[in-house]
């Protein structure tokens, strides 16, 4: 079995403890990864524990050794909330919110194809993981001509990305009172055939899995009450996780309560969607006492920041969120209202937007006087990142440098212009310093970028063929 040896890192950071008890880094580090697993964790300059644990567990070769003196290792970064095809409708629609902002562009998706679904999610996937992801999920809501959920697993399967893929939906067209366009829109016993499909085609449940599928009706505005029950019940019938967006914006508060007569979450909670296998994307108006409920059940949220500022959507109560039990994730959200895919990049917003909301943050260090954290730390953004994102997709496997867990991790060379005097604290300085790539990466012990680059696929003619299709789309012409 080929077992590969990471050492003499200068600075591991395991992520195993909690959010109120963080973890020590280490230095000096070393890992032993035996096929996709880490199996092994301790000081590179104390070899004897590692040669004797090789002895016990019969490990004689390494395939191979990788020297990481001066860079900082943490567990890969988790994303869960996306939308890969929007990488090619990129900086459109500048200045419009959510609702407007759809709008101009459901036309426009309606010219995606299978291909461009498949070359969307490959250059989407690949920015993602060259910012520290190694696991992604993403919604694809939208099947026009001959898309399919296929179109992204294959993707993720082709550039080494472990996936969740949540069929998303949209029913409730225009003329019977939805937002997008009646063309955009799916039969509703088609949608829960093909969701069928997709989960006894390609759901892996076992520890380590490369693919989940979860079941997502996109929106409220979106789809009917019916398809939401039955989606509902589909995916507990085969145990997978639901997804959908939740309280996004004030107009989607307003939709909700002309068209329901309730509140977003009453309205998840009367179909069955208020529950600990449920994540949301947003929730960026809910209340305390809302996040209580969401708490004492553990249903979940994808937190994407920099798409709820681009859209004016808001700031989400992500403190209040975590101080009432709720798992919170990272989100890049969509290619065309984020415009970028940079998860190292979303941590650092996520801390620093916190900071805005928080009248009390300088007293935390006023002798004397006391405070409850309204903001949240470097610390807890990264464990956002990783932690977080694992519970909110329902993962036990990932997340963690600890024997037993999934061999996922990232390095970032220290050594560098953007990391100069943050040296005293390495872990602070990756979301207090500018976000960049990183150095090196490894998925289910494979090693996927090695100096900043990405060697699992060839990206210039996946770009050349993302390019040509995202201009033919925007043109609103015939893609091919």
């Amino acid at each position: 079995m080929p077992s590969i040896l990471l050492t003499n890192i200068h600075t591991l950071a395991p992520m195993t403890g909690t959010l109120s008890a963080p973890d020590a880094v280490i230095h000096d580090a070393a890992i032993l990864v035996r096929d996709q697993q880490i199996v092994w964790i301790g000081k590179a300059s104390d070899t004897s524990p590692l040669y004797d644990f090789m002895q016990r567990m019969n490990l004689r070769d390494l395939a191979e050794v990788v020297n990481l003196q001066g860079h900082i290792v943490m567990p890969g970064l988790v994303n869960t909330h996306h939308h890969l095809y929007q990488t090619l409708t990129r900086v459109l629609a500048q200045d419009s919110g959510l609702f407007n902002w759809l709008k101009t562009l459901y036309p426009i998706w309606l010219g995606l194809t299978s291909d461009g679904v498949h070359t969307s999610a490959l250059v989407g996937m690949a920015e993602l993981m060259l910012s520290g992801c190694t696991t992604a999920s993403d919604h694809l809501y939208i099947y026009p001509n001959d898309c399919k959920i296929d179109d992204e697993v294959r993707a993720a399967t082709e550039i080494g990305l472990r996936f969740t893929a949540t069929r998303g939906s949209m029913s409730l067209g225009e003329s019977a009172g939805g937002l997008p366009p009646d063309k955009a829109v799916e039969n509703e016993s088609l949608i829960l055939k093909d969701t069928r499909r997709a989960i006894e085609t390609f759901h892996d449940s076992k520890p380590f899995s490369m693919t989940h599928i979860a079941v997502a009706p996109c929106s409220p505005f979106s789809v009917t009450t019916d398809l939401m029950r039955e989606s509902a019940r589909l995916a507990r019938a085969y145990g997978v996780r639901l997804h959908t967006h939740l309280a996004e914006t004030r107009d989607e508060e307003r939709f909700c309560l002309d068209t329901f007569g309730a509140l977003p979450l009453d309205y998840a909670e009367s179909v069955g969607w208020l529950a600990g296998d449920v994540w949301y994307a947003h929730s960026v108006w809910f209340t305390g006492p809302q996040l209580n409920r969401m708490g004492s059940c553990g249903c979940g949220v994808a937190h994407c920041p920099s798409s709820n500022m681009r859209l004016a959507s808001g700031i989400a109560p992500i403190r209040l969120m975590l101080n009432s039990g709720v798992p919170v994730g990272l989100g890049v959200d969509g290619s065309a209202s984020n415009d970028g895919n940079n998860l190292l990049g979303e941590a650092r917003q996520a801390m620093l937007l916190q900071r805005v909301t928080d009248p009390t943050f300088d007293l935390f260090d006023t002798p004397g006087k006391t405070a409850q954290r309204q903001a949240i730390s470097a610390y807890e953004s990264l464990w956002i990142a990783t932690r977080g994102g694992a519970a909110v997709l329902g993962r036990t496997d990932i997340g963690q440098i600890a024997p037993g867990f999934a061999a996922d991790m990232i390095a970032i060379n220290l050594n560098q212009v953007a990391f100069a005097g943050a040296l005293h604290d390495p872990l602070a300085a990756l979301v207090f310093c500018a976000p960049r790539g990183v150095d090196f990466s490894m998925i289910n012990g494979r090693v996927v970028i090695r100096e900043g680059r990405l060697n699992t696929l060839d990206m210039a003619p996946v770009l050349a063929r993302h390019n040509r299709i995202s201009t033919q789309m925007i043109r609103r012409e015939p893609v091919g």
